[in-house]
C-alpha cells in the first residue's frame, strides 16, 4: 500500500510538470497557430537569470523566485515582438521552422555566453525535503509542484471565464478576425497569452532547477518535447486537453516502470511512446477534439 502511494505522487509529480509546460505551449497555439518550441529556451533563461541574480544582488530564494517568473514573462513577450510577430497569420509550417530557429539560436547564445557545462544553481534545493506522512517518506517536492500546478490551473480557468482579455482570448482562440472586428487589439491579446505562456515557464523553472541544482542550455528542450506530445494526445489548442495529456504521460511513464523488469528500463520511454501511438490510432486528433466523420478535410 506505501509503495502504491509512493508511485501515485511521482506520477502526479511528473504529470504536474508536464502539464504545466503543456499549458504554456497549448496557449499560444490556440490562438495564433503557434508551436512555440522556444518554450524550452524561456525555462532554460529564467535559470541563467538566476544565476546572475544570485551572482550581482541576492541569494534570496523568495527574491530569486519572483525574479525567475518576472524573467521568464519578459522573455516571451520579447520573443513574441522580435520573432513571431513577423509570422502573424504564416502557415503552420513557417511557424514551426521559426520557432526551431528561434530555439537553436537562444541555445547556441546561452553555450556562448554561459557555459556548455551546468552551472550550479541551489538555491531551490530546500523545497525538496524528504517529509514522512505515516510510513510513506516523501519528497516535498512532489507536493508543492502537484499542489501549485492544481491552483495554477484553476488562476488561469478564473482568468480566462472572469477578466476582459480572457474572455478575449477565449473568443481569440474561436474566431481571431472577429475579435479584431470587434475593436479589440490583436498585439494585446497575443502578448496576453505570451506574457501566460512565460509565466507558466517560470513555476516550471522553479520545479526544474530545484529537481536539479543546476543550468545548462538545454534544460528546457527535452521537457518541451515531452508537453509536446502531451498536447498532442489531450488535442492540440485544448488547455484542458493539455493538462489531461500531461497527467496521462506522468502516470505511463509511472507506471511503465513499475511494470517492466528492471533489466528492461532503458525501454521505458519507447513503451510510454507506443501507447501514445496507440492512443492516437484511436483518438487521432488528441483525447479531448471533436471526432470527425470520416471523408471530412477540416
Amino acid at each position: 500500500m506505501d509503495y502504491a502511494a509512493q508511485q501515485m505522487l511521482n506520477a502526479l509529480s511528473f504529470g504536474a510538470e508536464y502539464a504545466l509546460i503543456a499549458l504554456g505551449l497549448a496557449i499560444v497555439f490556440s490562438i495564433m497557430g503557434l508551436v512555440n518550441f522556444a518554450h524550452g529556451e524561456v525555462i532554460a533563461f529564467g535559470g541563467y537569470s538566476m544565476v546572475i541574480v544570485t551572482t550581482l544582488l541576492t541569494g534570496n530564494p523568495w527574491v530569486l523566485i519572483i525574479c525567475v517568473i518576472a524573467a521568464c514573462m519578459l522573455a516571451s513577450v520579447l520573443l513574441e515582438r522580435v520573432a513571431f510577430r513577423t509570422v502573424r497569420g504564416a502557415d503552420l509550417t513557417t511557424g514551426l521552422l521559426t520557432a526551431f530557429g528561434v530555439s537553436i539560436i537562444l541555445q547556441n547564445l546561452f553555450l556562448l555566453l554561459g557555459s556548455p557545462r551546468p552551472i550550479a544553481a541551489t538555491q531551490f534545493i530546500f523545497l525538496d525535503q524528504t517529509l514522512t506522512i505515516g510510513s510513506i517518506r516523501v519528497s516535498s517536492l512532489q507536493i508543492y509542484e502537484t499542489l501549485v500546478t492544481v491552483a495554477a490551473i484553476a488562476a488561469l480557468l478564473a482568468f480566462l471565464r472572469k477578466t476582459t482579455l480572457g474572455i478575449a482570448m477565449r473568443a481569440a482562440a474561436e474566431d481571431f478576425e472577429m475579435v479584431r472586428l470587434c475593436g479589440i487589439r490583436a498585439n494585446r491579446v497575443i502578448a496576453g497569452a505570451f506574457a501566460i505562456s512565460g509565466l507558466l515557464a517560470g513555476m516550471a523553472c522553479i520545479f526544474i532547477m530545484a529537481r536539479r541544482g543546476s543550468v545548462q542550455p538545454h534544460m528546457g528542450f527535452d521537457p518541451v518535447l515531452v508537453a509536446f506530445v502531451a498536447c498532442v494526445i489531450g488535442g492540440f489548442g485544448s488547455l484542458p486537453g493539455a493538462v489531461l495529456g500531461g497527467f496521462l504521460l506522468g502516470i505511463a511513464e509511472v507506471a511503465v516502470l513499475i511494470l517492466l523488469p528492471h533489466s528492461a528500463g532503458g525501454l521505458a520511454q519507447a513503451a510510454v511512446f507506443l501507447m501514445v501511438a496507440l492512443i492516437l490510432i484511436w483518438r487521432p486528433d488528441g483525447i479531448l477534439s471533436p471526432p470527425r466523420e470520416a471523408g471530412d478535410k477540416t
